[in-house]
């Protein structure tokens, strides 16, 4: 009898999926010989001006953030659920940010977000080294997030496994101003404004919102504080828009991850060290950005500048015994720098040998100095306060960057798309603390990388695109990263290398003209230098090495309308993240080796995502339900965290007034009432692996929406 690998039965599946439509497309009379242009659609992702998201040879999905939506909007994941191929983790704790990964990628990441590159109204929220943040991109003031998976996100540089765009509206006549009121379940309350429309010349878009909640587990008390502001004019002959973005987080509480034994006996505990120490983080962060954008005839330039600030204080839970060790950086971190950059690009749209074709040419550099002290953590008997000086250096990264890409419909039925950038990633610390016990630890590592991908689709019918792509990417250390070596000496890890994959991927696009859409993927990414967790204990991490890893599997996406009133939509995602190379992993206990096929850890091999939606009149009712398999949490595999279904539930009703339009929400999470993990902690050194989901939770909001 035939057996058939994971890959190949998932492969098998996508024919049984794409055959129906094959069939269907050959009965379908071939498109007329003339060429046919596409409707002018922007589409930032693919650095394409001019193409349609179904044209592209890319797994794209563009999710609309509409007044509709029924959650606080305090994070980024409340839009990202039901993406195929994308893990958003809400952790329960908001001392740490969105667990965020993309077909594997990122999913290491004990806090902030790496190998996903992020950006906000094309500003960069990912630093020159990676390493990114979600907190203050505003769902409040958003008009759609874009998600990239595939070859294609390399065209953004280091460390894109991924890519995750939020684009707020832009204000236009008539836009309704709002007020938006939502509590629930921990003393949860979300309060907001959002002021959009125009004023003289000024296209103007503003949010403001106030979060703060006692948190579902102990110790995780949370206050955020965020504006954000998208101004725009026509000027010399082009397009001015200022982007601005506050944002304050003071004092999250840390409940720090459980035990097994922790969780089975009570779930919303915290861990003992974390009230012991105070464990806490403070984030406060502004910046601005400037886009200028001119397009004249077939000519169109574009030109970005940035420039922010960000202070990070964190208080860890390490005992004093470990910092006597003259080496020991201490268990305050305290982060505080400034970061900017520029982006130039050209475009051009026109004919070559009489078919379509479109060129983007641009650079870009950026640069991010940091100054990192450390603190001990007590003072006498006193815990969890700063205490004398241990750490102090001067971090600087940079980037330059070079890119171009082409888009040719080198056929009525066929079109090309190619693109290459080139990258160069400088890091430099210079250390200030030296003294007899501990050494200068100065250093400086340089990357660089050539990323060329490419992709052919073929048009089917007006209705079905079939796809091939492939490309390089490389991902460098963070400076969180290389923050610490993990033989315990001190100085920098500069000896890690940066991890190269090679991406593969086929797919297919189906859009009906009744709004029902069929998308599906396979895809491989092989990585070498694969970067992974060597250690991590007392909110501390180290890191290492690999070798050669492998994410390979399938994705798929369904919408159907039913009727004028309701619609369905379903996404599925299986992946096989492993280790291709055995490698070594010692601690104070002996030796065990990772052997090759083991998972990596943090990746959940299948999730399910299916929602419907039924809108009488003025009324919404919606379920959901969403599903992952178990989730490994170290290398060596001795422990996951097991899968999961929850159901959620949400209705809404709308009232529309002469004044403006009073819409009232509610929504269960969890309606079952389900024990489950809702994050991992990778590699944990002391075996706390696990942050558990909420029980059931109940939350209304009220939203009055007007015309000023």
């Amino acid at each position: 009898m035939l057996r058939l690998t994971p890959l190949a039965r998932h492969c098998a599946l996508a024919s049984a999926v794409l055959l129906p439509s094959l069939a269907q497309a050959q009965n379908t009379p071939a498109p007329p010989a003339p060429i046919e242009r596409l409707p002018t659609v922007q589409v930032q992702a693919a650095r394409v001006a001019q193409v349609a998201d179904i044209d592209l040879p890319a797994s794209l999905t563009t999710v609309w953030v509409d007044e509709d939506r029924t959650g606080p909007l305090a994070q980024l994941s409340e839009a990202l659920n039901g993406i195929p191929g994308v893990v958003a983790r809400d952790r329960q704790n908001y001392a740490q940010d969105t667990q965020l990964s993309i077909r594997g990628f990122g999913a290491r990441s004990t806090f902030g977000v790496r190998g996903v590159r992020v950006l906000v109204d094309g500003v960069p929220a990912t630093m020159p080294d990676g390493q990114g943040q979600l907190s203050h991109a505003s769902l409040l003031s958003a008009q759609r997030v874009e998600v990239l998976r595939g070859p294609f996100s390399a065209l953004y540089g280091n460390s894109s496994g991924g890519v995750v765009q939020v684009w707020s509206a832009d204000g236009a006549e008539g836009d309704p101003w709002r007020l938006r009121l939502y509590t629930g379940s921990d003393n949860t309350l979300s309060a907001g404004a959002q002021l959009r429309g125009v004023q003289g010349p000024i296209r103007y878009n503003v949010a403001a919102n106030h979060f703060r909640t006692d948190g579902w587990r102990d110790h995780s008390q949370a206050r955020r504080e965020s504006v954000n502001a998208r101004l725009g004019t026509d000027v010399g002959g082009g397009q001015l828009d200022l982007v601005l973005n506050y944002f304050d987080a003071p004092g999250a509480q840390d409940p720090l991850g459980l035990t097994r034994a922790q969780v089975r006996e009570n779930p919303r505990q915290a861990t003992a060290v974390a009230t012991q120490y105070n464990t806490r983080k403070s984030v406060r962060q502004a910046q601005a950005g400037l886009v200028f954008t001119r397009t004249e005839g077939a000519q169109t330039w574009r030109a970005m500048g940035y420039a922010g600030q960000r202070s990070v204080a964190q208080y860890l839970a390490i005992p004093p015994g470990p910092q006597a060790n003259p080496l020991h950086a201490g268990g305050v971190i305290d982060l505080d720098g400034a970061y900017g950059g520029l982006d130039a690009r050209w475009a051009w749209h026109g004919d070559w040998a009489g078919r379509p074709l479109d060129i983007v040419i641009g650079a870009n550099a950026d640069r991010q100095q940091q100054d990192r002290r450390g603190y001990v953590n007590f003072v006498g008997d006193q815990v969890g306060i700063k205490g004398r000086l241990r750490r102090d250096q001067s971090d600087r990264v940079e980037n330059v960057d070079q890119f171009a890409q082409a888009w040719w419909q080198w056929a009525p039925r066929w079109s090309l798309l190619l693109g290459v950038r080139h990258s160069t990633v400088r890091f430099r610390s210079n250390d200030h603390y030296v003294t007899a016990g501990n050494p200068d630890d100065s250093g400086s590592r340089r990357y660089e990388a050539t990323t060329p991908v490419a992709g052919v689709v073929f048009r089917a019918s007006d209705a079905w695109r079939l796809y091939a792509s492939a490309g390089r990417g490389f991902e460098t250390p963070t400076f969180n990263e290389l923050g610490y070596r993990a033989d315990g000496q001190a100085g920098l890890a500069l000896d890690l290398s940066a991890a190269r994959s090679r991406n593969l991927e086929v797919g297919s696009k189906w859009h009906g003209q009744s709004g029902a859409q069929v998308e599906a993927a396979l895809f491989r990414a092989d990585t070498d230098d694969e970067l992974a967790v060597a250690s991590n204990s007392g909110g501390r991490s180290t890191y290492r090495n690999i070798g050669r890893t492998r994410r390979q599997g399938a994705e798929a996406s369904y919408v159907q309308p039913l009727g004028a009133q309701a619609d369905l939509s379903l996404a599925y995602t299986w992946i096989e993240a492993t280790v291709r190379d055995p490698y070594a992993l010692c601690a104070a206990a002996g030796c065990n080796t990772v052997t090759a096929g083991s998972r990596l850890p943090g990746v959940p091999r299948q999730q399910w995502n299916a929602r419907v939606q039924y809108r009488p009149g003025p009324w919404q009712w919606a379920a959901e339900v969403v599903a992952s398999s178990d989730t490994v949490v170290n290398d060596l595999a001795t422990d996951s965290a097991p899968g999961y279904a929850l159901l959620n539930l949400e209705v809404s009703r709308r009232w529309t007034t002469a004044q403006g339009t009073l819409r009232a929400f509610a929504r269960v999470d969890n309606a079952l009432d389900q024990r489950y993990i809702g994050s991992v902690i990778v590699n944990d050194g002391n075996q706390r692996f696990f942050e558990p989901g909420p029980d059931r939770r109940y939350n209304v909001g009220l939203q009055w929406q007007w015309a000023p």
